[in-house]
């Protein structure tokens, strides 16, 4: 009796081959049902006649398992060890994985980021990728057998394992794809695509069936959170043609593009055309942040390049930031930074950065929320900003810094009004879904 991996028709088998990266996310692997459900996935996309790589994440929440583990063993673990122990994770399901592509017939082997080619810099538990090598990974497929490589790892120029850091498997599939000449990658994960905002927040939410990279990218900047924002740039910079899916439906999902106006809605599945897209086209929020604020900083010139400069040198990735109009001399500097950095932040101001540059820092304010609205249309519509902040104002919501871009406005806010800002912003904006 012929194996699922053999069956099929001639009429499928006969239709041109392309080349698929598949991601796959941790909920979408986290257990051995969900791992033989994307085996059957594979089987199936193999029978109609195309060749896949698939990069596979740690199951289900084991990456947070192995860092409560380290944390309960060491006050400040070595990045080194703390590389090494996070990716035993994606190791474990690679193997996993081609254990269960054997059962429904499906030749593959397992690769470590290493294995696979991916060089890295040494920046531990956030490393970059600088090149890729990925002769194993085209021999395998040229061999007509699935390659099952571990996300987010890869080896650094000292020989080390390296962390490409969370979100880092949506990398190693976009960065993947690009290495191989990929006809697409497939991001799977448990959401069936982009949404106009949070479905959790918004239920009539409408799911997107195509987005600009541009859009895209200022979406996962401020607060959506998959896919990785990372993925995105290079996918854009790459012109890496991504696919959002779901893991769970295996429904078309939403499709990333350069420009909407170059689809076919007969071809690519796409029902609106670029003419009927909406000025806005997403509502994202974020409540990860913090905003620090110092007081009485002379007005003169570098005084700001020294400040950021010192942050950008110990790792602090400082996003929104406002200088108010000087008065007599002197100014306040606001800006915002992952709560994650606030004590590093505080640290980095207190040990001589405000002594050199003068100023008194204020107390962090950790109660704030951004919510941003994105849509390319907007460049060429009047009026947005001034409809934003009126349906904030409507809804008696202070806004505290804005910030803007081509095609985005972001607002700080107090966090416990940003659900109702994002709601109100989407039934605004004509986003709710019929």
């Amino acid at each position: 009796m012929p194996s699922n991996e053999q069956s099929g028709s001639g009429a499928q088998a006969a239709r041109p081959s392309k080349l698929i990266v598949q991601k796959f996310g941790g909920t979408s692997v986290a257990t051995p049902e969900r791992m033989r459900a994307v085996a059957e996935h594979v089987a199936l996309c193999r029978r109609r006649g195309d060749r896949v790589a698939m990069v596979v994440s740690a199951m289900g929440k084991e990456t947070d398992d192995l860092l409560h583990m380290a944390d309960q063993i060491s006050s400040q673990p070595d990045g080194r060890e703390m590389d090494m122990l996070i990716t035993a994770g994606e190791r474990k399901a690679i193997a996993l994985m081609c254990m269960a592509l054997h059962e429904v017939g499906v030749p593959a082997h397992s690769f470590t980021g290493s294995q696979a080619g991916f060089l890295t810099d040494s920046n531990h538990r956030n490393a970059k990728i600088l090149e890729i090598n990925p002769y194993r990974i085209t021999e395998t497929v040229e061999a007509d057998i699935v390659p099952v490589i571990a996300g987010s790892q890869g080896v650094s120029n000292e020989k080390n394992v390296t962390f490409l850091g969370r979100g880092g498997s949506d990398t190693t599939a976009v960065a993947l794809a690009k290495a191989l000449g990929a006809d697409s990658c497939e991001l799977y994960t448990d959401v069936s695509g982009v949404f106009s905002a949070d479905p959790r927040l918004v239920p009539r939410a409408t799911k997107m069936s195509a987005i600009t990279f541009d859009e895209l990218l200022e979406m996962t900047a401020t607060g959506c959170p998959k896919p990785a924002m990372r993925s995105v740039e290079v996918a854009h910079n790459h012109r890496v043609p991504l696919h959002i899916r779901s893991a769970f439906t295996w429904e078309t999902g939403t499709l990333v593009v350069d420009d909407l106006a170059d689809l076919n809605p007969e071809l690519d599945n796409i029902p609106e055309t670029a003419m009927e897209q909406p000025i806005i086209r997403a509502v994202t929020h974020d409540l990860s942040e913090a905003k620090l604020t110092i007081a009485a900083v002379p007005d003169k010139p570098g005084v700001s390049a020294q400040l950021f400069r010192a942050l950008a040198e110990s790792g602090v990735n400082v996003d929104m930031i406002v200088q108010n109009v000087s008065d007599a001399g002197m100014t306040d500097i606001s800006f915002t930074v992952p709560r994650t950095d606030v004590a590093q932040t505080e640290q980095v101001l207190n040990d001589g950065v405000l002594n050199s540059i003068g100023g008194r820092l204020l107390p962090t304010e950790q109660s704030i929320g951004r919510v941003s609205v994105i849509g390319a249309g907007m460049k060429s519509n009047p009026g947005v900003a001034a409809k934003m902040f009126e349906t904030l104002a409507e809804e008696g919501i202070n806004i505290e810094m804005i910030s803007t871009s081509a095609i985005r406005i972001s607002c700080v806010i107090e966090a416990a009004r940003a659900e109702q800002a994002v709601q109100t912003l989407h039934t605004a904006f004509g986003l709710d879904a019929a």
